[in-house]
């Protein structure tokens, strides 16, 4: 992929969310999605690679927009398979709560999971705990290894989780070997990227959420040298039937990096939208909105958070008054 992607890259996630965080604590999560969606295709189709999402708003007969095997560019450059969440925490913006992103990743055409829309068990962490956490071990022994990778007592590791009734054996168990939670509306792609800062405080992130979620999340850590696990949980005949169908034979194995996204290069971009313990919210001012992002590259390592001032009334297309 050529180094310039980056930057362009993460146009498409400020255009997402100067249009979406218009719509932050009115009570209309829909509105919010699709003006972030409508947003970031417009700038997609002036970057030049020759894009096919593989991770997306659904299919083509259920999203009108960034669908599953959809085209994106200016049909120049890499081919890249693209993955995509106009804006992850619909719900987060309209109730006006923190850390609702627009985020994207890619990677060379070929090289992404094409993850199917179900749940995932998850594990993810930062550089410093790589290859000492496992699905396949206790939640004890995952916070055990995490802090003692890290240096701290168990007493000081926090474990972000998804706020949800599915997880309250989870949660006992996390209380039980002593680390303390941080629990989450929504926003685990969010989650897992903060594992990777010590800043944020998130030590460790466990629990299921969406499975395309866990292939963003994988790009982003990618980038960053953590690491995250997977496995699938299809709840029936039907769901293990599409994981068949997108090439995935075994549905109860582990899904470690190389499974969710190969080879050497990727690219993630995330601007945030409302306030988060990485990335701060979009600010609108008398005439510029303000907008504070994130662009890595696994190749090179490199990591940017970018702040812009945008002149809202030469981007009107960006920006839903409503």
């Amino acid at each position: 992929m050529e180094r310039s992607l980056s930057m362009e890259l993460v146009r498409v996630t400020e255009a997402a969310a100067l249009a979406s965080a218009r719509w932050m604590g009115r009570g209309q999560k829909d509105e919010a999605d699709n003006a972030a969606t409508e947003a970031m295709r417009d700038v997609f189709d002036t970057i030049p690679m020759k894009g096919t999402v593989v991770i997306g708003e659904g299919e083509m007969d259920e999203a009108p927009m960034l669908y599953i095997g959809e085209r994106l560019g200016n049909g120049y450059g890499p081919r890249v398979d693209v993955a995509v969440d106009p804006l992850e925490g619909t719900n987060i913006v309209a109730s006006g709560g923190w850390n609702a992103l627009a985020v994207l990743g890619v990677a060379d055409k070929g090289h992404l999971l094409h993850a199917p829309d179900m749940y995932m068990d998850k594990i993810a962490v930062g550089p410093d705990c790589v290859g000492k956490i496992s699905l396949d071990a206790s939640v004890e022994q995952n916070i055990q290894a995490v802090a003692a990778a890290k240096g701290k007592d168990v007493e000081d590791i926090v474990v972000a989780i998804l706020d949800r009734e599915r997880h309250q054996t989870l949660v006992s168990d996390i209380r039980s070997a002593g680390a303390r939670i941080k629990l989450m509306g929504d926003g685990d792609v969010a989650a897992a990227i903060n594992t990777a800062f010590d800043d944020t405080g998130v030590d460790l992130m466990l629990g299921s959420g969406g499975a395309p979620e866990g292939v963003l999340a994988a790009i982003g850590l990618k980038c960053l040298g953590g690491e995250i696990q997977g496995r699938l949980l299809p709840s029936s005949d039907e769901e293990v039937e599409r994981c068949h169908r997108m090439g995935i034979g075994d549905v109860n194995r582990v899904l470690h990096m190389d499974d969710l996204v190969s080879g050497e290069d990727a690219i993630f971009a995330a601007t945030g939208v409302t306030d988060g313990e990485l990335l701060k919210g979009v600010r609108y001012k008398a005439q510029t909105g303000a907008t504070h992002s994130l662009v890595m590259r696994a190749k090179s390592g490199t990591v940017r958070f970018v702040e812009g001032d945008h002149r809202l009334d030469k981007k009107p297309d960006f920006v839903i008054r409503g």
